[in-house]
């Protein structure tokens, strides 16, 4: 099922885009995607907060960049039952709060944090706002990846704070892939940067899928539109895949899914 009206706590389930020009990003996005992203609503109340649309469900939120030296990236943010418990759980697993809960609106309830290797994540407390209402489908977000040089330690970080599972498989390529489980279903995955060569200045963060119906037709495109390749198409078990940068340099991926 693609279309979502709730989202397990312990899914990774919505993700956002800070931008230094956000209608350069909407332009981009929108025309990659065939998103619709209406003018924020309220902007002295919400920043200028947008949300990304497809078919009339909510997919992606596009804000502003919040303070100065932040880079351009998406954000990935995990449901919770409580945000208040999350931080605390967070702390005690050895990760750092960046921004503390706070409500939004009537929408919900967040916090933004650090895990021990310093890659950035967020969570989501639903209110009136579930997240992604659409998944799984081309233009939508389909998966969610931790890439860090330190699987062992993300394992035993998030499986304490969002009572995670992992699975560590030995790929075709000779590499390994961990993926995450809740309640025995795969809901992310986790990459290890130093198997697969990533250079050193790259930092742990969190990667974002969209899936596409075509990856090298959706490769093109973003050329066209500014991006940049950052991984050539692969072939995998599940699809084809490629990273990208968008033309402010924010990496994603996308998936042509099997």
């Amino acid at each position: 099922m693609s279309e979502r009206t709730s989202h397990a706590p312990g899914t990774p389930s919505f993700v956002d885009h800070s931008s230094p020009d956000i209608d350069a990003s909407v332009e981009f996005y929108g025309s990659l995607f065939g998103w619709e992203v209406p003018p924020a609503e309220n902007p002295e109340e919400t920043g200028g907060y947008r949300m990304a649309m497809l078919g009339g469900k909510a997919i992606a939120g596009m804000m502003p960049l919040m303070q100065e030296g932040q880079p351009p990236a998406w954000q990935t943010y995990v449901t919770v039952e409580d945000v208040d418990a999350t931080a605390a759980a967070v702390k005690e697993a050895g990760g750092q709060v960046v921004a503390e809960p706070m409500d939004v609106l009537t929408a919900g309830r967040m916090a933004v944090f650090t895990d021990p290797a310093g890659a950035f994540f967020a969570v989501w407390e639903p209110r009136d706002a579930i997240g992604s209402e659409l998944v799984n489908e081309p233009g939508a977000l389909c998966w969610n990846e931790l890439n860090t040089r330190d699987v062992e330690g993300a394992t035993a970080f998030y499986g304490a704070v969002f009572g995670w599972t992992f699975d560590t498989q030995t790929m075709p390529d000779g590499n390994s892939y961990t993926a995450i489980e809740l309640d025995g279903e795969p809901v992310g995955g986790i990459l290890d940067q130093d198997q697969r060569g990533v250079p050193a200045e790259v930092p742990a963060y969190w990667a974002v899928y969209f899936a596409v119906e075509d990856t090298d037709a959706s490769l093109e495109r973003a050329k066209q539109l500014g991006g940049s390749v950052m991984v050539e198409p692969i072939d995998i078990p599940v699809g084809r895949f490629a990273f990208l940068s968008d033309p402010h340099g924010a990496s994603f991926a996308v998936i042509a899914l099997n």
